[in-house]
């Protein structure tokens, strides 16, 4: 009989051109993801002179993605647990590509939002998917360098799609823009396809509903991912916010920016790319509980700078909040893969649940504390999400490990 252990695949290590292969297809994934998310972010004053809508009322463009893709997660984390890895991030990329193409002719502000809408739960087959299979997929002591690579993607999408954005606003139209990132997303989905590993250690399990909100309450009874949840709502809710009304104050007197200028300044993204690798792979030898909580100081030093009135301590915190979020994140959404148990696709989606829906509820109501007390009114309830995601960030220091997921020094 020949021996069990040798027939089991191993996982990617990096290195590896399988590990490589890999990377490169959820960095094109990542990418896809938070281009077409995020593309409306730096069009929104646009979109209020063109529709005539409000500050509040032109979020709903990122809002609603955001908010029906939170929602969405849930179900496409437990579908993924029946059908598959890589056949539902595949057909999330391809749908929602072609849904941007389709919101680039959009008439009127009611069918752009449908297609945002829409938008939003297409790409949920994605990102709690993604981390899942990293999770499955990767050697433990390589998941924090290939989690971070992804995020990294996420971040060069997001910046892509920021500044294409603002510079072909300004050179022709926001559907020259967007029709740009939504060709841009069907040939990222075509990368993934040929390319993303097909997943070795995927055991798919029955489609019985009972047993998937078993797995949820599970997940919801561990302090330790509770506080994880926690810290990606207010986290991501603090950070999209800033960088939602950031276009509002800089196209404003005295600043008066250009949408060119305006989008320029998404290319601190370039910031989060390199921060979501180094300090990914810098918590897997400090351990994460170490690393989280001084990531969120730093982003709470990033919002005090942004209320000086010189554009270069302004530009100097947003690059400081970039570089924090995006290495809070890695190491968050890498812990919740390594704490949770079983059923990790569907504690990444509850992870990216909170995430998303912070970005949406938080998001939107930056509009009106905008309308109101203006960037003071802004970078307060910035400020005050962040000081309570670092109460959080100093609980989980203390907090023990669990017995078959990460080890103390995690």
């Amino acid at each position: 009989m020949p021996d069990q252990s040798s027939e089991t695949p191993s996982r990617l290590v990096s290195g590896t051109p399988a590990f490589r292969r890999l990377n490169l297809s959820l960095f094109a994934a990542g990418f896809s993801t938070f281009a077409i998310l995020y593309c409306v972010q730096p069009l929104l004053p646009e979109f209020s002179q063109e529709f005539h809508v409000s500050a509040a009322v032109s979020s709903l463009s990122l809002s609603l993605s955001t908010g029906l893709l939170a929602v969405a997660m849930l179900i496409a984390g437990s579908l993924s647990e029946i059908w598959g890895r890589k056949p539902v991030m595949v057909a999330s990329l391809f749908a929602s590509a072609l849904l941007t193409l389709l919101s680039a002719v959009a008439p009127n502000w009611t069918s752009l939002l449908l297609t945002r809408m829409l938008i939003g739960v297409t790409l949920s087959g994605l990102p709690a998917v993604a981390m899942a299979y990293v999770s499955e997929e990767v050697d433990p002591k390589s998941i924090g360098l290939a989690m971070g690579l992804f995020i990294g993607g996420n971040a060069i999408g997001g910046m892509a799609g920021r500044i294409i954005g603002g510079v072909l606003t300004d050179l022709g139209s926001w559907r020259l823009a967007i029709g740009l990132i939504g060709a841009l997303g069907l040939a990222s989905a075509i990368a993934a396809w040929r390319s993303l590993p097909a997943s070795a250690h995927f055991q798919p399990r029955p489609a019985r509903l009972t047993e998937l909100l078993r797995s949820f309450g599970e997940h919801l009874r561990d302090p330790g991912l509770r506080a994880l949840f926690a810290e990606a709502f207010l986290l991501m809710g603090g950070f999209v916010t800033l960088y939602n009304y950031l276009g509002y104050r800089l196209t404003e007197a005295p600043y008066s920016l250009s949408q060119s200028a305006v989008g320029a300044i998404f290319a601190a993204y370039l910031i989060g790319t390199l921060s979501s690798a180094w300090i990914g792979a810098l918590a897997g030898r400090l351990g994460r509980r170490r690393v989280l909580w001084a990531m969120i100081v730093i982003m709470i030093a990033g919002v005090g700078l942004t209320l000086f009135h010189h554009l270069a301590l302004i530009l100097a915190g947003i690059v400081a909040v970039t570089f924090g979020f995006f290495g809070a994140h890695s190491i968050a959404s890498s812990w919740v893969g390594s704490r949770a148990l079983t059923a990790k696709a569907q504690a990444s989606a509850l992870y990216l649940f909170c995430y998303y829906l912070g970005s949406s509820a938080i998001g939107t109501l930056g509009g009106v504390f905008w309308t109101h007390w203006g960037w003071p009114g802004v970078s307060a309830l910035v400020a005050l999400l962040l000081m309570v995601a670092l109460a959080l960030a100093i609980r989980l220091v203390a907090l023990p490990p669990r017995e078959a997921g990460e080890t103390p020094a995690q």
